[in-house]
């Protein structure tokens, strides 16, 4: 007799779920080839180290302003219609650059456009994810926890593929095979045929993103955790992608900063697999504990450990952040009705993300001026108050887990809106 986790992992793995799972990796590697691309593409021509900066940022931007944008198009377009649309144009715009490049030296502006473009496409996109998972798979934690998997290895594995290739092909044929990826996702989203998300009652946009809005603050957990992230990124993350990141490199080289970036990696997959078989009854109070483990990257960082130290602690680092995101994804997809799931995924992502840059552009100044280690000290003990902050709202603390196998088996046979619990 089987036991129970072979019954889980067959329930997970059906022939849809297994399509979405291969479209979202193929899409996310991607995503992590094609700033390899464009950095060897860009660095050697006249426009240099600014012509990357301009072009990624270019790629980044629009992704962050249009992504609570494409939350509304997803409830209102049906979420798999919206990412095969996605995924359609940015197999257009990537096939563009790749053809740019081919034919010589682009201007500038040509490839800003291209790579906005694609960017606008990603944010069409993302907001899908979370309303589709929850309409495959019935149990929602253990598909967030495989693609979290999934994810952490497309990180470590998608530049390393792209420079490999770089190696025996040119920045516009890795391009090219860049462009493919994205038309694979669209051809296993579109043969996904259990329960296609259905888009919502036609009201005007404004009125849709008006209601995705009162959703979200509806939820005190939910806005509640996004506030505080927001301290989070400005305090612990921003300096620790930032002034970490160029102290490893400089105390220790580029090689080590490698393999400090692929413990990360490692770590993220050690903790997609702890989610798969952990489930706390108070995921999100479980999942803060994750959260300021990831505090021993700045913490060693600036303790300033022998590498082979710090690539420990950020594996460990790497296992708590991936636990945070499962829980806190499963929670939202358990927890928000399916109908307005999409607004309120890139409500909440775009202010995950929001004050990110702000705290990776202050936290460089700030260190010329007090030194490296203090700022990351500093950064240590904004995060674990961030962290204190979080197990102090009841509302965080005390919320469950709340996924009903039959509940959702209903909404697969009826394709109906599931409506959630408001916390």
């Amino acid at each position: 007799m089987r036991n129970r986790a072979d019954r889980r992992a067959e329930t997970l793995w059906t022939p849809d779920y297994r399509r979405f799972f291969i479209a979202r990796t193929t899409s996310l590697l991607g995503d992590q080839m094609l700033p390899i691309a464009i950095t060897v593409a860009l660095v050697h021509t006249r426009y240099g180290m600014s012509g990357v900066g301009y072009a990624l940022a270019s790629h980044i931007a629009p992704f962050a302003i249009l992504l609570i944008f494409g939350g509304v198009l997803s409830d209102r377009l049906g979420a798999k219609r919206l990412m095969i649309v996605s995924d359609a144009a940015r197999f257009v715009f990537q096939a563009a650059l790749a053809v740019l490049l081919a034919l010589g030296e682009p201007e500038l502006w040509q490839m800003l456009v291209l790579l906005a473009l694609l960017g606008a496409g990603g944010a069409t996109f993302t907001p899908g994810i979370a309303s589709m998972i929850p309409r495959l798979a019935k149990d929602v934690q253990r598909a967030n926890a495989v693609l979290r998997v999934a994810e952490s290895s497309t990180v470590v594995v998608g530049p390393s593929v792209a420079g490999l290739l770089l190696v025996f092909l040119s920045p516009s044929a890795v391009m090219a095979l860049d462009a493919v990826t994205y038309a694979v996702s669209g051809v296993c989203l579109y043969f996904i045929r259990t329960n296609p998300v259905a888009p919502s009652q036609r009201n005007t946009f404004r009125a849709d993103l008006i209601m995705g809005w009162r959703e979200f603050v509806s939820r005190t957990w939910l806005w509640s955790v996004i506030v505080v992230f927001m301290l989070w990124q400005v305090t612990a993350a921003g300096p620790t992608l930032t002034v970490a990141y160029s102290t490893i490199a400089l105390k220790h080289g580029d090689a080590v900063l490698g393999l400090i970036i692929s413990a990360l990696g490692v770590g993220n997959v050690l903790g997609g697999f702890i989610a798969i078989r952990f489930r706390p009854r108070h995921p999100l109070r479980a999942a803060t504990f994750g959260l300021a483990v990831f505090l021993l990257l700045p913490f060693g960082t600036a303790l300033d450990l022998p590498a082979v130290a710090l690539s420990g602690f950020c594996l460990v680092a790497g296992a708590g952040m991936a636990f945070w995101g499962v829980m806190f994804h499963t929670s939202v997809q358990t927890h928000v009705p399916l109908d307005v799931l999409g607004r309120v995924h890139a409500f909440d992502a775009a202010g995950s993300l929001v004050m990110k840059p702000v705290g990776q552009a202050v936290s460089g100044p700030v260190a010329l001026l007090i030194g490296a280690g203090p700022v990351l000290f500093i950064a240590t003990g904004a995060g674990l108050v961030a962290c204190v902050l979080l197990l102090l709202v009841p509302a965080i603390r005390n919320l469950t887990g709340s996924e009903s196998p039959a509940a959702r088996a209903a909404d697969l046979a009826t394709s109906g809106p599931l409506r959630g619990e408001k916390s």
